[in-house]
């Protein structure tokens, strides 16, 4: 079966268009087309193309005024409308079975395929409100794609996976796939509701609506004052508003619209609310129609302020003097006529006429050809919503008696005849009216009361529920001849403080309360005097400049009622203080300084407090000569030495000191007071005297253009002694790699316990350096090079500082000896010869080694030299069999610069014994070498034999004395 959605007037042999597109003006809703397996819904799009929808489907639809459009269906088919929880849906079933599902003479054949397996559906956003829906691939030609509107109630959201159906068989279901449309502008909000009104102002609320996505930025309310012209009267955020400046019992019309990014949405429905009417003016009283013994008939007239349209009730009261009791109602109604029965004969009565103004909202009352016999009237209070029935009988108007002032009440009818009872009218809201408040207490003082202000308090009228909502209205008027009264406060609370007054002035108050019904009467007037104020504003005083330490100040006299004068000196406006407090018009400032900007400012007060500040004066005080110098003192060193004119302690004086103030002239010079001389130093703070005598006293003074300042205190100084003078330097040993230097003075009256010794030696860059510093005589130089020329000079040091240098010294080191041999090795040769080797020495700085061989054994008892030459080897011969012989060497240095001959220290001895061999080879004696560790020289032989015989001494005298 094909489905079509079709608009009247019906196209012939076409698919009509449904409109998708939400209209602002007009009621939309959304009504779901279900599509069964199998069938195929066509609809035309607003571009003029066909889009087919294949079963099963839902497809949601766009209604523009909330009808069902028409479906054209296949002859015995029918279209059913359901409704399941407010959303409207159409289904298409069949009417008999004479027709096959597929059969459509309407439109186009349909294209049946196979239930092919369908992928994810696929939703191509147009729009906030336009989606492509899922469509077989059989059902679209290729490249080509059907939109679908959706209602923008659905910004979010998902559609369910179609099935594919054949025969009454499904195949699979595709997977789920979500979406989101677009924003849109927010739907057209409920029309605004009335939430309080009077009878200039109506304060209206209305609901926010679905803002479809995009967050509402600002509501616009449009009213129209009867011309049919809408004109905006509030553009913001807030879902209310208060239209004021109306006129009473008038109605006004109003609609809304919300606004988000998007877009703007439709107006509301109008809406008509209505202000309050105006209290009628003051009756003319009732006249006497006719009179009877117990009767009499009034009437009276409606008043001239009421409209047409207004509904007055009338209450006719009358009072009882002879009872004494008050007024007392006898009649309330429309009528403007009125017969009062059950009097007492000859009796007099007064009667008064009231009107209550009501307006009529629902306008004229539909009249009901059935005729009523009994009214009900029930009665609710719109706080508590309790209905209660106020009035049961045959009248049609009732007086609604002792309700509550200022209170809405809800009221509705029904009607009661032979055929029962009817249903209860629509609400009517009435808020009963509230007088005006009564006469307020006066006001009275809180407090205490100040020159330019006070503090009011004063009591409502009513301490109640009727003084809610109540406003104070106060006014106030001067005492002066000509003077209004202004208001000075309007409020809620019952206490204003007053500002801006007059010291010393009486002023009138009186207040009164106001609520919606309008003003009560003034309270009494009350008469309040502020206090005296302050003194004004003091002239400028005047200032003297004396000297440049001192200032006189005076001022003018403020009044008699000055109770002191304040002045303040500083030198700007925040370092400012109080110097002066007392009632003399003079004051005398001291221990000022010198070129110096000072201001001050003068306060006149009395018993009401201080008065404002006179204008700041200023004064400058002369420059004067400089202050004082301090820190005049002796330094070891000059702080700015010149190598031209050496320091020295004994004979010259190096002294600092602070720059002072120079008291507003530029420094020129210093002056040095020593004795009866007088020494200028420029604008400096060091200087350096010279050639001084011992214990000297010193003063010193700055100067500057305005002359010379005041002598510092005196500085007593004395010269330190000369310093000692340097002493004689000599050599005390010398060797190849060492000096040993002695100094010393001629004379003893130089030498001091607290001398220090300063020895410098020039190094190869030809520059002195300290080599030994301290109290000794001595000092031996160590690691020196042989044959070379050192160069020395010395100081003395003391407590009177460092003395000269003396004299330039030189002196050489000697040559180094030839250093010790070992002890030579002896060969045994043939027959009675043997050969004596040792080691070789290299040439010291170019000289040349020589050697020198000594042999000691036989007869003789002294060693004997046998050989000297540049060998390291020599044969000795003619030695005698079983003889021991000692052999030795020592190294000679000749040096060829002064053909001189060093000789070096003998080394150890050699001990050998020619021995007789019966082999004819050549054998080597049986030689014993001694070592320097194992073989005695002749000195320590010598010494070992002294050490025996006085062993034995000792020994011998010992044993002497044992036998004695």
């Amino acid at each position: 079966m094909d489905q079509m959605l079709d608009l009247p007037p019906p196209l012939s042999n076409e698919v009509p268009m449904m409109h998708h597109m939400i209209n602002g003006d007009a009621p939309q809703q959304v009504i779901l087309v279900q599509v069964n397996p199998g069938e195929t819904f066509t609809i035309r799009m607003e571009d003029g193309a066909l889009q087919c929808i294949q079963g099963p489907a839902e497809v949601p639809m766009m209604s523009p005024n909330g009808s069902i459009p028409p479906i054209h269906v296949p002859p015995g088919y029918i279209s059913q409308v359901t409704d399941n929880t407010g959303m409207r849906r159409v289904v298409v079933t069949p009417h008999s079975e004479c027709y096959p599902p597929s059969y459509s003479p309407a439109l186009s054949p349909s294209h049946h395929i196979h239930p092919p397996y369908l992928t994810h559906p696929h939703f191509i956003p147009a729009s906030h409100t336009s989606y492509y829906p899922p469509v077989s691939p059989g059902d679209v030609p290729p490249h080509q794609f059907y939109q679908h509107r959706l209602p923008p109630i659905f910004p979010e959201g998902k559609l369910h996976s179609p099935l594919t159906v054949c025969n009454s068989v499904k195949g699979p279901s595709s997977d789920a796939r979500a979406f989101t449309t677009h924003s849109a502008p927010p739907d057209t909000p409920l029309p605004p509701r009335l939430s309080h009104r009077t009878k200039s102002s109506l304060t209206l609320q209305w609901k926010p609506p679905a803002d479809n996505g995009s967050k509402i930025t600002n509501y616009v309310l449009e009213w129209d004052e009867k011309n049919s012209i809408f004109r905006e009267y509030y553009v913001g955020h807030q879902r209310h508003c208060k239209v004021m400046r109306l006129y009473p019992a008038v109605g006004y019309t109003f609609r809304v619209a919300a606004l988000n990014d998007i877009g703007t949405s439709g107006f509301s429905t109008e809406v008509v609310f209505y202000t309050t009417g105006s209290l009628p003016q003051t009756s003319l009283p009732p006249w006497l129609v006719q009179a009877g013994p117990s009767w009499v008939t009034l009437e009276w007239m409606r008043p001239n302020s009421c409209s047409t349209e207004e509904v007055v009730t009338y209450t006719l009261e009358m009072q009882d003097e002879t009872k004494g009791l008050d007024f007392q109602a006898v009649y309330s109604g429309l009528e403007l006529n009125r017969n009062v029965e059950s009097l007492r004969r000859n009796t007099q009565y007064k009667f008064r006429v009231s009107e209550a103004q009501i307006q009529d909202v629902n306008g004229t009352t539909a009249q009901s050809p059935v005729r009523y016999l009994r009214y009900f009237i029930n009665l609710c209070l719109c706080s508590e919503r309790q209905w209660a029935t106020l009035y049961r009988g045959p009248e049609r108007k009732h007086l609604c008696e002792d309700r509550k002032p200022a209170t809405s009440y809800s009221l509705r009818l029904s009607c009661v005849n032979v055929g029962g009872q009817s249903q209860c009218s629509d609400d009517l809201t009435v808020c009963t009216h509230i007088p005006p408040p009564g006469r307020c207490q006066p006001p009275i003082i809180v407090g205490n009361v100040k020159h330019k202000e006070m503090t009011l308090q004063w009591d409502g009228p009513l301490c109640g529920e009727e003084s809610e909502n109540v406003e104070f209205s106060l006014e106030m008027c001067a005492m002066e001849e000509g003077s209004e009264p202004t208001e000075v406060y309007c409020g809620c609370k019952a206490e204003c403080t007053v500002g801006n007054l007059l010291p010393g002035t009486t002023y009138r108050f009186q207040v009164r309360a106001a609520n919606s019904a309008g003003y009560g009467p003034y309270s009494e007037s009350v008469e309040i005097s502020t206090a005296a104020g302050p003194p004004g504003q003091c002239r400028p005083p005047a200032i003297n400049v004396m000297s440049h330490t001192c200032a006189d100040v005076t001022w003018e006299s403020s009044g008699i009622d000055i109770s002191e004068y304040r002045l303040d000196w500083g030198r700007d406006l925040d370092s400012l203080e109080l110097v002066y407090s007392g009632t003399e018009t003079y004051f005398q400032i001291s221990n000022l300084e010198a070129s110096t900007d000072y201001c001050c400012r003068l306060q006149a007060v009395n018993q009401a407090g201080a008065g404002p500040y006179s204008d700041l004066v200023t004064c400058r005080t002369p420059a004067a000569a400089p202050d004082v110098v301090s820190g005049f003192c002796l330094v070891d060193h000059p702080l700015n030495p010149t190598e031209s004119e050496p320091f020295s302690h004994s004979t010259c004086l190096a002294l600092t000191w602070d720059e002072p103030r120079c008291n507003g002239a530029e420094m020129t010079s210093y002056s040095i007071s020593m004795g009866d001389s007088i020494i200028t130093a420029g604008n400096v703070t060091c200087h350096i005297i010279r050639d001084l005598l011992p214990d000297s006293d010193l003063q010193i003074r700055a100067e500057n253009e305005m002359g010379p300042g005041p002598f510092s205190q005196t500085l007593t100084v004395r010269t330190r002694p000369l310093p000692p003078s340097p002493p004689r330097l000599e050599c005390a040993a010398v060797g190849p790699q060492s000096l040993k230097l002695r100094w010393g003075f001629s004379s003893r009256s130089q030498l001091t316990d607290d001398t220090t010794y300063v020895l410098q030696m020039e190094d190869r860059n030809q520059r002195f350096v300290v080599v030994y510093r301290g109290p000794s005589h001595t000092f031996k130089l160590q690691r020196l090079s042989e044959s070379s020329r050192y160069r020395f000079r010395i100081q003395a040091v003391s407590e009177a500082g460092e003395g000269p240098f003396s004299e330039t010294y030189t002196i050489c080191t000697t040559k180094s000896l030839p250093q010790t041999l070992k002890a030579p090795r002896v060969v045994q040769l043939k027959g009675n010869a043997c050969e004596v080797t040792w080691e070789s020495i290299p040439p010291m700085r170019g000289d040349r080694i020589s050697y020198v061989l000594q042999v000691l054994g036989g007869r003789g008892s002294d060693y004997k030299q046998v050989y000297k030459g540049d060998e390291t080897s020599f044969q000795l011969s003619g030695l005698q069999w079983n003889t021991d012989y000692r052999v030795r060497v020592f190294a000679c240095r000749r040096c060829a610069d002064t053909l001189q001959e060093l000789w070096g220290s003998f080394g150890p001895s050699a001990h050998f014994n020619l021995r007789r061999s019966d082999a004819t080879l050549a054998v080597e004696a049986d030689v014993t070498r001694v070592s320097m560790g194992n073989t005695l020289t002749d000195e320590q032989f010598a010494g070992l034999m002294v050490f025996g015989v006085a062993s034995l001494s000792v020994l011998m005298a010992f044993l002497l004395q044992l036998l004695i």
